[in-house]
């Protein structure tokens, strides 16, 4: 059994109230994560007795080690963890010593687990970098060391592990130190501390040197955590208090709530509101226990304000004299997470500090090679892909760049339909675009407009599959619109990739461009007063509904066009299905490409079962229940 070493002490219980310091652990598969944390909680006495206890029998029947604790086994907590020897999950520890209080966040090593390393290090000042010293540096250790710079992490303990399996090589832990720091040096990580390591064993985790590396003249793993004094948000710093919500418990108080994101504040400040631009003076601040003299970053409170000033959750409170940029158009830094690849140009939630609006990323400038660091051409971002795109919002923001400001210059993003964290990405800076260019009003507006047409205008979208009859129904509903004395214009798949959209293929990348430039026109076309007819597959949910989103609420008409993928297949009139099924023909909805059918369309016309005069009567009866005509 592993003896309990000359520790720093019981600390966890008598631990000092200053000096929190937050770190991860990361590095490749296998390169000792869960050991060396496990092996921390052990030597700093964070364990009582019972958890002792429980890994002493999960180390005789789940262990590795023979007789011996098995230390990872303190943090794998999940059954599949301790069943594959592997981490999958970020795990979270606290420990303590007379000197410091410590967070420390397990990461996964695993390639398809690098979201869950990005959420571990989103808030850490300080990286353990694992590196086995059998393999030496590899590409999983580049790649997150390459998010650790990313990140804004500067300080870097590069921990060659399991050196006891390389006879405690001295030449093989300054071959590796060496590598590593000629790669550090690349991304700009300069403050790096090399430590050779056997957390299985103990070397160098308390005291140093260990009698198996008497050649080694630094610290001790713990000893550097305990005295690395890391880089804090300057306290000259101008103030940024991010709103979380408005308190108002009775009508004598209105406070807002939040969190000081950077420098300081005290009762009498002049700041501005943002993104309104308000003007206003701290009042009060109030604190868990009254009313404070000032609160400084990391502080949560509520403040009130001398003025009354419209306030909202996700506003950002700020020096007057030095207030955050506001724009709507980024460049930033993408690490892509999830299993579908970015499809630029398809409407996302991006969600930053406490707003979440909608948006959009423009193809990648460029792709990072994690090995090389050399810039990749790319048309998409796949899953653990990092890379610079455009970020466009549906509304202004105040920032930081994250450079400046971890938390005002970060952001994630949301697939609209799943729900699912698809991305995290770090703000540079606001393009000069978005600042100088502004909407133009117009002397003449779309009411006007309609009131000259005699009807409302909207967007009848139909979507189906190839062959499905949209462009039919489309056809004889313009038709039967015009004998009506309707203003319209009729948008075809076809016709529109002669010219608009001529440059696109049908990847999914190309699709979503395709729907969003459709979108942009009939968006236009509705401002002047037209019902126009768009009809395309538009197999994706997300694009329909962001052409929905560009017209206003009971102006867009959804017409599913159901036709089973057997009957378009028995019709096929252009022989495209066909073509499709002999692999001729790529990325064909329904065959090689999802189509994602309407939840809840307007009108449903199921042409098994209905003509196309009874489906064009079933679309105009819909827009005059939505008054975009009268009733007849």
């Amino acid at each position: 059994m592993a003896t309990r070493t000359a520790s720093a002490g019981d600390a966890a219980q008598t631990a000092p109230a200053q000096g929190l310091l937050r770190f991860i652990t990361c590095g490749s598969v296998d390169d000792g994560k869960s050991t060396l944390i496990g092996r921390l909680l052990y030597d700093t006495r964070t364990l009582l007795e019972d958890q002792l206890d429980a890994l002493a029998a999960d180390s005789r029947r789940l262990g590795t080690q023979g007789t011996d604790l098995d230390f990872a086994l303190l943090v794998d907590g999940l059954s599949a963890e301790r069943e594959q020897g592997i981490t999958i999950d970020v795990a979270y520890r606290f420990f303590a010593t007379p000197q410091r209080r410590f967070i420390v966040a397990d990461t996964p090593g695993h390639v398809q687990y690098t979201r869950n390393m990005v959420t571990g290090a989103s808030t850490a000042d300080l990286a353990v970098i694992l590196v086995d010293a059998r393999q030496g540096v590899l590409t999983q250790t580049r790649r997150h060391s390459h998010l650790v710079a990313l990140l804004g992490i500067r300080h870097v303990v590069l921990a060659v592990n399991k050196l006891d399996l390389v006879d405690y090589s001295r030449e093989a832990f300054e071959r590796i130190e060496a590598d590593y720091r000629a790669f550090a040096a690349r991304i700009g990580l300069e403050a790096v501390v090399a430590i050779p390591l056997s957390a299985l064993r103990g070397d160098n985790m308390v005291a140093a040197p260990s009698p198996n590396t008497p050649w080694y003249r630094g610290p001790s793993l713990i000893g550097h955590l305990e005295s690395v004094v890391v880089d804090a948000l300057p306290d000259e710093a101008p103030l940024r208090f991010l709103v979380q919500w408005v308190n108002r418990p009775g009508p004598d108080f209105r406070g807002y709530a939040g969190r000081v994101l950077g420098g300081r504040v005290r009762p009498g400040d002049a700041v501005c509101v943002l993104p309104s631009g308000h003007a206003a003076t701290v009042e009060r601040i109030v604190g868990y226990a009254g009313d404070l003299d000032e609160a400084v970053r990391g502080q949560s409170v509520t403040l009130t304000l001398a003025e009354a000033v419209d306030v909202s959750r996700g506003d950002v409170i700020a020096a007057a004299a030095a207030p955050p940029a506001v724009a709507d158009q980024f460049e930033a830094t993408v690490v892509w997470m999830d299993e579908a690849p970015m499809l630029p140009g398809r409407g996302y939630l991006v969600k930053l500090g406490a707003t979440t609006t909608g948006g959009a990323l423009g193809p990648p400038k460029y792709q990072v090679d994690p090995d090389s660091l050399d810039h990749l051409a790319a048309r998409t971002l796949a899953l653990n892909a990092i890379g610079v795109c455009t970020l466009t919002l549906d509304r202004t923001v105040p920032f930081d760049p994250y450079a400046d400001n971890r938390d005002m210059g970060s952001f994630i993003v949301i697939d609209r339909v799943s729900n699912r964290t698809v991305a995290a990405g770090l703000l540079h800076f606001a393009l000069r675009r978005s600042q100088n260019v502004h909407w133009q009003a117009l002397a003449l507006d779309k009411a006007a407009r309609a009131h000259r047409n005699g009807h409302g205008p909207g967007v009848v979208w139909l979507t189906g599959l190839s062959g499905s009859g949209k462009s039919t129904i489309a056809n004889r509903l313009e038709q039967r619109l015009h004998a009506l004395g309707v203003h319209t214009y009729l948008l075809d798949g076809d016709n529109v990739r002669h010219g608009l959209n001529k440059d696109l293929g049908f990847t999914a990348a190309d699709r979503v461009e395709n729907i969003r430039r459709i979108a942009e026109v009939a968006g236009l076309m509705v401002d002047a007063g037209l019902v126009v007819i768009c009809a395309f597959i538009s197999p994706f949910r997300s694009e329909r509904a962001l052409a929905r989103r560009r017209v206003a609420e009971g102006e867009f008409v959804e017409v599913y066009v159901d036709t089973p993928l057997a009957t378009v297949e028995r019709r096929d009139p252009k022989g495209l299905y066909a073509k499709a099924r002999r692999g001729e023909l790529k990325n064909f909805t329904g065959i090689d490409s999802p189509y994602e059918a309407p939840e809840a369309a307007e009108v449903h016309v199921r042409t098994e079962d209905t003509d196309v005069d009874r489906a064009v009567e079933q679309v105009l009866a819909q827009l005059r229940r939505q008054k975009i005509l009268a009733a007849g």
